[in-house]
């Protein structure tokens, strides 16, 4: 069981200290949000007046409702970034030398998948000290109760980044990824505005939007911060990362990888 531990605290340490090494990647994961929270709210409290009332009946103000869907595309784009990161890994073998390790491949993947998640919360709840700052604010059990669903979204998205990065060969596709998978899951879910707002609009995308799994983590986040439960939400993302996982670790198991290479033979 030793051994274990040892692996998976090395992986830990691994991507604790690429990250601390990479400081835009932190400047950048905080600015992104912020720009929104700043620009995008106060035009949309422009438009929609001082207070929005979202499905629950709650008065709140657009920038309160805005910070869990901005929390959520930084746990997206982390999510993605670990993709990136593995496709790099890949190209210059050090994903391979992990891989390689008597450690049993789910558990490896697991870890790293793990790891991803601890560096996406750490980055949120810096997010929200900031958010803090500016004058919004949330109750201190509400930062306590989003701290499970944050990791829950956050295993989710890293879970998709995993899956994708077992699809992408090279990094130039990673552009791809980013206007295909990035943008429409964000856009089209509860992250900047509410879905009941959107079907007013467009019953399709309402629809869409629905059976987006992002909307989902989102509005699992927006809830904990209000000290509150969504059981449906917590259930699909639960069973999104638990689907997601299963592909990821199915897609990089190596009797699949002997098997693409005989075919070609």
């Amino acid at each position: 069981m030793i051994q274990y531990w040892y692996c998976f605290n090395g992986i830990i340490k691994r991507e604790m200290l690429r990250f601390l090494q990479q400081k835009a990647r932190l400047v950048s994961a905080i600015v992104r949000p912020l720009l929104w929270l700043v620009v995008f709210a106060a035009g949309f409290r422009a438009a929609l007046g001082i207070a929005i009332i979202p499905p629950y009946q709650t008065y709140i103000t657009y920038d309160v409702y805005i910070v869990p869907g901005l929390a959520g595309i930084i746990l997206l784009f982390n999510g993605l970034q670990s993709s990136l990161s593995m496709v790099y890994d890949r190209e210059m073998g050090s994903m391979k030398v992990l891989l390689t390790s008597p450690m049993p491949r789910p558990f490896l993947l697991i870890a790293k998948l793990l790891a991803g998640a601890s560096i996406s919360i750490i980055q949120v709840y810096v997010f929200f000290a900031i958010a803090w700052l500016l004058g919004i604010k949330m109750t201190l059990m509400g930062y306590l109760l989003a701290f499970p669903a944050l990791l829950l979204t956050a295993l989710m998205l890293g879970a998709l980044g995993l899956f994708l990065s077992s699809r992408i060969k090279q990094l130039e596709n990673f552009a791809g990824v980013m206007n295909f998978v990035v943008f429409p899951m964000f856009f089209l879910s509860s992250a900047l505005y509410p879905l009941w707002k959107m079907r007013e609009s467009n019953e399709v995308l309402y629809w869409i939007s629905q059976y987006n799994p992002f909307t989902h983590g989102v509005e699992l986040i927006r809830f904990a911060l209000y000290e509150s439960a969504n059981f449906n939400a917590m259930i699909i993302t639960l069973v999104t990362t638990v689907i997601l996982s299963a592909i990821a670790i199915w897609g990089y198991d190596p009797k699949r990888s002997m098997q693409k290479v005989r075919t070609k033979i």
